[in-house]
């Protein structure tokens, strides 16, 4: 059989639009690696590429700085942005489906600024006692604080069927909980605690390879778990009469897309603040290049594209203004709000 036969029988054997999506799927893989790539190798210290490459591949310790540059500072953040990233677009789009509501988000329902609340208060009273903060401390911290604003807002949304009404009611607790903390913060002694002013803002900077290990721990089940709920969520999304139909049981279905969506939003916000519009924008640019909903698809897919946003809009923070700084969330909102427009725009529309 000729290579051309074999890639036909190749083709026919898989769903419709499996080409396309198989060649998305190799396009974003493509694209993660050479985003993480460029996030290493550039920065506004200048290294040699050749002395850069001896680092990484050959252990050359004939520049400490520059080691140190590459594998203290830079990796980390880059691991961080991919991990991280991937975490809040697949928490956006847990929630999105759990709502039913295309715009809904970990940032737009308030559960960023809960979380962002609870690790704020948590570590102003421990930094206070001359204590230092865990990793767990601080992710069990933001899962309480993410858990809490979620139970709020299904609270409300038990008194208002509107969509629409019950993000507006999302938007005003998370301006409620950042106005907590801004409080907080502002009338803080400890100096340390002050400084807890950039981390509010979003920021991967003063990630560790340590902290990078406690988010693989935690992001990698998260989704796993997510991926292996992919059968079930496809009949959640045409209905909860359906899925039950198909025996899914829709009430243990909705507590793991609560869990789950606040355990990845938390691990976020616990490293790296509230970061905006990744969980609300990733998804619909994902469902614009694959052209399907299906969950089995979106999940991973989800995964790759919220990596790929974050560490371009990280790199871009870090050098557009180059040694000035910008917080992550103001990138990520300059590229992400208009995604959300869009999105009212079509919906408005009836497109949605």
């Amino acid at each position: 059989m000729t290579l051309s036969q074999l890639r036909a029988s190749a083709c026919r054997r898989l769903p419709e639009g499996g080409a396309r999506i198989l060649l998305a799927f190799a396009l974003l893989g493509v694209l993660l690696l050479a985003v993480l790539t460029a996030n290493v190798f550039t920065g506004s210290a200048e290294i040699p590429f050749g002395r850069a490459l001896r680092i990484l591949f050959l252990s050359d310790r004939s520049n400490e700085v520059y080691r140190n540059i590459l594998l203290r500072i830079r990796i980390p953040r880059a691991l961080a942005a991919l991990l991280l990233g991937g975490a809040l677009a697949l928490s956006g789009y847990l929630l999105q489906t759990f709502f039913h509501n295309p715009i809904a988000g970990p940032f737009v329902l308030g559960v960023s600024s809960g979380a962002k609340l609870i690790v704020a208060l948590v570590m102003i009273f421990v930094i206070g006692q001359r204590h230092a903060v865990s990793s767990a401390v601080m992710i069990l911290a933001a899962f309480a604080g993410s858990m809490t604003t979620l139970g709020i807002v299904l609270a409300i949304s038990r008194r208002i069927r509107r969509m629409s009404l019950l993000v507006v009611c999302g938007v005003m607790i998370g301006y409620i909980c950042s106005a907590v903390t801004d409080f907080a913060v502002t009338f803080a002694d400890n100096s340390d605690i002050v400084n807890l002013h950039n981390w509010s803002m979003g920021t991967f900077s003063g990630t560790t390879g340590d902290n990078v290990l406690v988010m693989a721990l935690v992001v990698t089940p998260a989704v796993i778990c997510t991926f292996l709920l992919s059968k079930p969520i496809s009949a959640y999304r045409l209905g909860e009469g359906y899925a039950k139909s198909m025996g899914v049981n829709v009430r243990r279905l909705r507590l793991w897309l609560i869990l789950l969506s606040g355990l990845l939003a938390a691990c976020v916000t616990a490293f790296a603040g509230p970061v905006s519009f990744v969980g609300i924008a990733v998804p619909h640019i994902i469902r614009v290049i694959f052209r399907t909903s299906r969950p089995i698809v979106m999940i991973p897919a989800c995964f790759l594209g919220g990596s790929i946003f974050c560490m371009l809009c990280d790199m871009a923070a870090r050098t557009a203004f180059a040694p000035t700084e910008m917080s992550i969330s103001t990138v990520t909102a300059i590229f992400g709000a208009p995604v959300v427009i869009a999105v009212l725009i079509r919906g408005r529309r009836g497109e949605f």
